[in-house]
């Protein structure tokens, strides 16, 4: 399959759980209003095109796998958006959740979200042991292990200075963990070593830092049409950002870096496992900034 197949079958799983009559529509329409307002899909696609790269035939099980972590992922930036937290207008250029549907409904659209993802897990028709592991993996990337704790950490941040060592914590929780999700779920149901797991999460970590470290760079230098959202937020915030502890030069040689080591991590999960990494490593690549 391709991305283009991916990202419709996909939205296919996204459309076909949020279809039943039995939910309450307008927290129905509130999901879907962000699930479906774009967005690149970085995380399933890196874990179905892991998958693939495993040699794994891709089925409705694996699609529900992906749409789990992609239901987190909304979850958050509809929590982050709130006058609460980072308090956009904003998001992939148009109007915020909580700017349509309220406060409230935001809040509790954001919470289905963050809980969703474990029915589509239990519904999957997955091994039982892969699911159980599945749901460990993906309530330690989401909960106080992982987003949320990066979250918190992060607005503690604000108006602080920060060391370089404290800043990758945080974003190792609030953005690695969910991003390095996909790459260990992928090695769960392809029923990879342990030795391969660990390769396979010390890429997902790599990519996290590469993809927070971009989003600090493009803050400072992309416009509203590129974003989608409210540049210059971190400035306002007084943020420590990747851009302000090392410099935009220094943000982008550190970008460089991770992309480098990613790279060569996935080098070495293709040589353990013969797994095809070609459109793994041209995702990876997307992440550049010249």
């Amino acid at each position: 399959m391709d991305n283009k197949t991916f990202l419709s079958d996909l939205t296919a799983t996204f459309n076909t759980f949020y279809a039943s009559e039995a939910l309450v529509d307008h927290l129905t329409q509130s999901i879907q209003y962000s699930l479906n307002s774009g967005g690149k899909r970085i995380r399933p696609l890196f874990l179905l095109e892991t998958l693939q790269g495993f040699e794994i035939t891709i089925t409705t099980a694996h699609f529900k796998v992906a749409a789990a972590v992609e239901l987190i992922h909304t979850s958050s930036l509809i929590h982050d958006d709130l006058p609460a937290m980072d308090d956009d207008d904003f998001r992939r250029g148009q109007a915020t959740n909580h700017k349509v549907y309220g406060e409230a409904q935001a809040i509790l659209a954001g919470d289905a979200l963050l809980l969703d993802p474990y029915l589509l897990l239990a519904e999957s028709g997955l091994p039982a042991q892969d699911i159980v592991a599945l749901v460990a993996e993906l309530a330690y990337a989401s909960g106080s292990h992982g987003m949320v704790a990066g979250q918190v950490l992060d607005m503690d941040g604000e108006q602080h200075s920060l060391t370089f060592e404290a800043l990758k914590q945080i974003h190792a929780l609030k953005t690695g963990r969910m991003l390095t999700f996909p790459f260990v779920a992928a090695g769960i149901i392809a029923h990879q070593s342990a030795d391969v797991l660990v390769l396979l999460r010390a890429l997902g970590e790599k990519v996290g830092q590469a993809f927070q470290i971009r989003d600090d760079i493009l803050d400072v230098t992309a416009t509203f049409d590129q974003l989608g959202k409210t540049p210059g937020k971190d400035i306002t915030a007084d943020k420590s950002t990747y851009v302000k502890l090392l410099g935009l030069s220094g943000a982008k040689a550190a970008l460089a870096e991770n992309l480098a080591d990613a790279t060569q991590l996935l080098t070495e999960i293709s040589d353990q496992t013969q797994m095809t990494s070609d459109t793994i490593l041209r995702q990876i690549e997307r992440l550049r900034i010249d």
